[in-house]
Parts: structure tokens; sequence; C-alpha cells
């Protein structure tokens, strides 16, 4: 049997993770919006858009872990918008890292066409476009599902997982070619960036070798974000088959993968942009103390 000692401590410990980089991510969108810069900014409005995202995410998937802990059964209505609203957010953050790596490789390699590519209208239309791309997926494997659930599967109830709508072995195929398919895309397009950046930081002196170096840490960090929403793709397929031997150790590496997997990509976009950019810095700083420090 489970140790209901440790049980309550694993949750109350996702709870306090979660709660801390919900407040993180709050107030880093908080500063996003105080300063005109931020939101006209390519760069800080991907960054803003991908701690929304984040926001949703953590709460959905804290929602979804304390009903598989706790036995929380839910008609399949809900589990469905439950469902759709967390492969969008799944997929938002990792897509909108690849816009930030392509507009990093524009800044440094194409500066003089920046202002016109990254412009905030342009951003705009990248958004759309993230978004749109982050619905596919959800929307093919839910149309496949009603294609083949019965009518009397609609109204009942029980545990929301991923699994539930796996009713074929082929769903699980087409729902990992999908995701390595996007994954794979999105790799190709930061090794792509990165390599390109690496041959303007070899002619480049100075000033310019110093922002370009800069560049090429921000690309590989967003390379280890992507990497470990990547392995997150993967931990339904591996709760799968755990799910069948043994429901107890199901939980324990859900757990295991929820904060290894789930939560450690969302704690990183804080640092990279939150911490590491010096003008946001100085913003973050600005607002922490109320204003109070000089500017």
């Amino acid at each position: 049997m489970e140790d209901p000692k440790f049980l309550n401590g694993s949750v109350i410990f996702v709870q306090v993770l979660v709660s801390c980089f919900l407040f993180i991510n709050i107030f880093l969108i908080t500063t996003f919006f105080m300063k005109e810069c931020f939101y006209t900014t390519m760069r800080y409005i991907l960054f803003a858009t991908a701690l929304l995202s984040d926001c949703l995410f953590l709460l959905l998937t804290d929602i979804l872990l304390l009903c598989s802990y706790f036995g929380i059964f839910m008609q399949m209505w809900w589990c469905i918008i439950l469902y759709f609203a967390f492969s969008l957010c799944t997929f938002v953050t990792p897509l909108t890292l690849t816009a930030m790596t392509l507009e990093r490789y524009v800044a440094i390699c194409l500066p003089l066409r920046h202002a016109e590519l990254c412009s905030t209208r342009n951003t705009l239309h990248w958004i759309c476009l993230i978004h749109g791309l982050s619905f596919l997926p959800g929307f093919v494997i839910l149309s496949i599902f009603f294609a083949l659930a019965s009518h009397s599967l609609f109204t009942q109830r029980r545990l929301c997982i991923v699994q539930a709508f796996i009713l074929q072995r082929w769903q699980g195929h087409l729902r990992s070619a999908i995701n390595q398919f996007y994954f794979l895309v999105m790799c190709i397009l930061i090794v792509f960036s990165y390599i390109e950046i690496m041959k303007v930081a070899k002619v480049a002196s100075g000033e310019n070798k110093k922002s370009t170096n800069k560049g090429l840490r921000t690309v590989i960090l967003h390379a280890c974000q992507l990497l470990l929403c990547l392995i997150q793709m993967w931990c339904p397929f591996i709760e799968d088959t755990v799910l069948q031997i043994n429901f107890l150790l199901f939980v324990n590496i859900r757990y295991f993968n929820y904060v290894m997997f789930y939560l450690s990509p969302r704690c990183l976009s804080p640092l990279i942009y939150g911490l590491r950019d010096e003008m946001f810095f100085r913003a973050l700083k600005y607002n922490a103390l109320c204003g109070l420090h000089k500017r």
C-alpha cells in the first residue's frame, strides 16, 4: 500500500512548486505590461505569450494530477475540455520557444532586416500561427476519438488522463508521430539558428561578439527547454505501460514525470528572459522594490 504520509507530502510539495511558479510568472507578466518598450518588442511579446501559456498549463496539469492522486472521476465532456486546453498549452510553449530562437537568429544574423521582420504586426501573425499549429494535434486526436467512441461513453465518469482518449492502439502511434514530427521540425530550426549564430560569433569582435555569445547561450537554453518538453511528450506512453502493470506505480511515475518534465521547463523561461535580460531585470528590480531604488 502507498504510504499516506508520502502521498500527502508529495501533493503538498507539488502545490508549493506550482504556487511559486505561478507567482513568479504573474509577477513577470505584470512587469511586461508596465513598460511600453516590452509590449512593442517581439521577443518580449513572445516571452509574455509563453508565460501566459505556462500559467494555464500549470493550473490544468495540477488539477489533473490532483484528480489522479485522489481518484476523482469526472464526466467525459469535462475531461475533453481539459484535455483540449492541455494539448493546446503543451504545444504553445515549445513553438513559442522556437519563434524566440528565430527572432535571435534574425537579430544577430540579419540585423538590417530585424525591424522589418520582427515588427509588432508580424509578431501578432506569429502568435496566430503558433496557436493555429498548437490547435491541430488536439483537434486531430479528439476528432478521431469522437468518431470511434460510443454515445454512452460521453456520459460516463472516468479518471481524466490522456489514456482515456486512446481507444485503439494505432491512435497512440498517431499521437506519437504527430508529436515527434512537430519536435523534429522545431529541433531542426533551433540547430540551424545555433549554427548560423555561431558562424557570426566567430567573425564578430568587441561588443558584437559579446552580444552574439549571449545569443548563443540563449539558444542553448531554449534547446534545453525543448528537450525537456520533448521528453514530456513521451511520458504518457511510459505511464500507459505502467498503468497496465500497477496503478500505485503509475501514480508515483506520473508524479516524478510531472515534477521533472512538466514543471522544470516552465522554470527556465523566467531565468532566460526574466533574469538574463538586462532591461527586463531592471524593470523587475524596480517593481520588486516598489520603485524605491534609483532608476
